[in-house]
């Protein structure tokens, strides 16, 4: 495989699955990515991609977030910054343990055996992450801190067990998720599903609900948008009243019933009462005649999930609780009826139904025959009439002292008066953010590091008998879940004595979702061996907040969201001086193909290794990479690794081409071609910042093309021109396709590694053009093209686009109406 020099071997190609083998070990024996081996005072970066879970080996989706990310990371390096991009995995989870169930093992085996395969692909995939970093969320020495973390939240009054319903499924006798609910029914089983109520651990978030929502300020520009929009809507902030209704009970006695509205001034439309069916107000209210009603609808309630119930389109259905409510601004008894479409956990689990100013309540009122009454007149039709709610403002009408008035402010405002005033309620701020349910009746998660007893109730496991290891001895069998955590029937496990009396206890059972794992892993890969707690103080102040995060926009709430409020409470407790995790965030799109979510089912799975295999690291990196912003979806059906693959070939044959001496100054090289090298990388730098990775691949091409053309058209391999030019292909390639970008960097005469040879310097007198082109237009048709200097004037451009003899031609006599200039660029002429 031999060139002559000074011509371009159309022939000639390399091994690229050797060279990959050839560059891995020279890597490996180089470690360039070892976070802290720049230059003395570099500034710090962090670069993270989400971790992923070992669930096989690598798929197309975590072929494209890798490339785009390392991307980024290599850029850094390039530019001289000291990078830290780790790799580690978010090895607890479901899976594994429905694997160690089939399989008849524990989960750790399935786990780890998936984790090497994953960390080999890394490896033969290229990325530059810091080995050194690695960790396991399944680890003991990890989930030590993440219990140590628990305790700490619990000492703050942040962990809290309460009673709360759960989706069940009476075959597999376990909890289920409620995306794992699909109409009605379990996803794994099909058996029917019921609520059951448990014991759960809480965090409470809703401490943090305003700071979650005021430090997204600081995000804006940085993060995506319809990320920002997504957590704002999830927590949900809305100001509003709580008023109270006295229920008047089927005994005689009253009951008194807080409900959150929005709305206070629409209080005089208030016709019924709406109490969640499984909410225990509903129990406690219920007239003795309509219990027998309430218990049979409630056993149908529970076999919904909380997004059916909230369906616009679902039916509505009731029970009538047999007592009445008073309104306390009308002082009318109004009804009080149970539904499903008022939610348990929401508020006090009771609304006001005001049916004329809310469609899910007219529904109700018009299924049930209840009454409606307006009270803002809108302008459209009424709503007594149509069923039809209205909803936005207007003058209100049938509201007491409010009639007449036309601004909804002042009438909330004078309503919340008037409430307060009267005792009977007050002006308040509401979330729809609710806690954070972490408790969970599996086997392959963080055990929860309490113990109960009978005499001292729940104990805290002291901190030097951390971590609560899980148990070696269980697998396949002793995992099926049997209505309890498969922890609670490991007898030899579960039985301990009490911390704080030496007594007989048991250990909590449950362990934690794995979102509390991926909550704080960001801080744990800047010392993965610190012993002295879950993360180093000192490194996190040199790192930390991270500098750009990469990931799918399906954790665009509840992980980021979490690790932000671990974050802050982590401020609160003086260990980090920074409050949000992740300075800039990068959401890529999903790798489909031929229009749909790859699928085995459906026939349209893409093997990485295979694509790897037949062509090559560097084209499928290449390809992912150019097939479109970082934030589309790609369809492997639309694309062409076999052309990245010849591109690839053409960028090499070029390296073979230079035969100037490693280290010629390009100063009296081609100029063109020197501007079209500087124009290129100043272009790169600013794409990159943009995150247009599939600009920079194409700008990369479009300069080994003009690099082509300059040597066919006589340039000369010698000229130091054409040398610069190939060495910026060789360290813009080290972006995208490393392994092609060494070999280019070796032929070129050049020791390893190009990842770390620095980013050229743009010389701004390469910038500046002789010449511009400026289109004249005719009645917005292009008509000419004229190449003037940058710097012409407005009127010595239209001078120069009326002489035109094209220009002349098109006009053909016609009197010129006006001529628009924009020098240097256009020139419009109406006729």
């Amino acid at each position: 495989m031999s060139e002559q020099p000074g011509r371009t071997d159309e022939a000639a190609t390399y091994d690229m699955a050797a060279a990959q083998e050839k560059w891995r070990a020279v890597w490996d024996d180089l470690d360039p990515f070892r976070a802290g081996s720049a230059a003395p005072g570099a500034e710090k970066r962090y670069a993270l991609t989400m971790f992923p879970y070992p669930s096989g080996d690598l798929h197309m989706g975590h072929a494209e977030v890798m490339a785009l990310h390392d991307v980024i990371a290599r850029y850094w390096w390039q530019k001289g910054y000291d990078v830290l991009n780790p790799i580690g995995w978010d090895s607890f989870g479901l899976p594994a343990e429905n694997a160690a169930i089939r399989n008849d093992e524990h989960p750790a085996t399935y786990t780890y055996a998936n984790i090497e395969t994953q960390a080999e692909s890394f490896r033969r995939y290229g990325i530059s992450f810091d080995w050194s970093r690695r960790l396991h969320t399944s680890d003991p020495e990890y989930y030590r801190w993440t219990q140590w973390l628990f305790l700490k939240f619990r000492e703050r009054g942040l962990a809290y067990r309460k009673n709360s319903p759960v989706n069940w499924c009476p075959h597999d006798q376990t909890v289920l998720a409620n995306e794992q609910v699909v109409q009605g029914m379990c996803e794994r089983c099909g058996a029917e599903v019921t609520k059951r109520e448990l014991n759960q651990w809480y965090f409470k978030v809703t401490d943090y609900a305003q700071r979650l929502l005021d430090d997204m300020d600081a995000l804006v520009g940085t993060w995506p948008d319809r990320v920002l929009a997504m957590q704002r809507n999830w927590i949900g902030r809305s100001e509003g009243a709580h008023v109270d209704f006295d229920i008047e009970l089927a005994s005689g006695e009253t009951r008194t019933v807080t409900v959150f509205t929005t709305r206070p001034d629409t209080l005089y439309g208030a016709t019924f009462m709406v109490v969640a069916a499984d909410a225990k107000l509903a129990a406690e209210v219920v007239a003795p005649a309509q219990e027998a009603a309430l218990a049979a609808y409630v056993e149908e309630v529970r076999k919904a999930t909380d997004i059916d119930r909230l369906s616009t389109e679902r039916p509505k259905s009731g029970v009538d609780l047999g007592v009445t409510a008073v309104n306390p601004v009308t002082g009318e008894r109004m009804p009080v009826w149970a539904s499903d479409y008022v939610l348990a956990d929401y508020g006090t689990g009771a609304i006001m139904a005001v049916p004329a100013h809310d469609q899910r309540d007219l529904d109700f009122a018009k299924a049930f025959g209840l009454p409606v009454r307006r009270v803002v007149d809108t302008g459209e039709e009424n709503p007594e009439e149509t069923y039809v709610a209205t909803t936005g403002d207007g003058t209100y009408v049938n509201s007491g002292p409010l009639d007449g008035l036309a601004d909804k402010a002042a009438g909330i405002a004078r309503i919340i008066e008037q409430l307060e005033a009267d005792g009977r309620g007050t002006g308040t701020v509401n979330f729809r953010l609710r806690d954070w349910l972490l408790s969970r009746q599996r086997f392959w998660g963080a055990p929860i590091p309490i113990v109960h007893c009978p005499d001292c109730g729940e104990v805290p496991v002291p901190e030097d008998q951390l971590p609560v290891r899980l148990p070696d001895d269980l697998k396949g069998a002793d995992l099926k879940p049997k209505g309890v955590s498969p922890l609670a029937a490991a007898e030899a496990w579960v039985t301990t004595e009490c911390p704080s009396c030496g007594g007989p206890a048991k250990r909590d059972s449950d362990t934690m979702d794995t979102f509390v794992d991926s909550s704080w892993y960001y801080l744990r890969y800047l010392d993965p061996s610190y012993d002295q707690g879950p993360f180093d103080p000192e490194q996190a102040r040199e790192w930390m907040p991270v500098a750009q995060y990469v990931g799918g926009v399906e954790h665009a709430i509840l992980h980021l969201l979490y690790s932000r409020f671990f974050t802050k409470v982590l401020h609160d407790m003086g260990m980090v001086d920074f409050v949000e995790p992740f300075a800039a965030l990068l959401n890529q799109g999903q790798v489909i193909n031929q229009g749909k979510a790859m699928s085995k089912s459906l026939g349209n799975g893409v093997n990485l290794g295979e694509m790897i295999d037949t062509y090559g690291v560097d084209a499928v990196r290449l390809t992912m990479v150019f097939a479109g912003p970082p934030e589309d979806d790609i369809d492997w059906a639309d694309l062409s690794p076999g052309g990245s693959v010849k591109f690839l070939q053409r960028a090499w044959r070029l390296a073979g081409d230079v035969t100037s001496a490693p280290g010629t100054a390009p100063e009296g090289g081609d100029v063109a071609l020197r501007k079209a090298t500087h124009k290129t990388l100043h272009e790169v730098e600013q794409l990159i910042e943009a995150h247009r990775f599939n600009v920079v691949v194409a700008r990369t091409m479009e300069l080994v093309n003009t690099t082509r053309k300059a040597i066919d058209a006589g340039c000369g391999p010698a000229d130091p021109a054409v040398r610069e030019a190939v060495e910026t292909v060789a360290i813009l390639l080290s972006l995208v396709a490393p392994y092609t970008a060494e070999e280019m960097w070796e032929r070129l005469g050049h020791q390893p590694t190009v990842a770390r040879v620095g980013w050229p310097t743009v010389d701004p007198a390469l910038l500046v053009e002789d010449t511009v082109t400026a289109v004249v237009q005719i009645q917005g048709k292009v008509k000419a093209r004229l190449e003037v200097a940058p710097d012409i004037s407005e009127a010595d451009l239209e001078q120069l686009a009326m002489a035109d003899p094209a220009v002349v031609r098109a006009i053909d006599g016609r009197p010129v109406r006006k001529v628009v200039v924009r020098a240097p660029k256009l020139v419009n002429v109406v006729v």
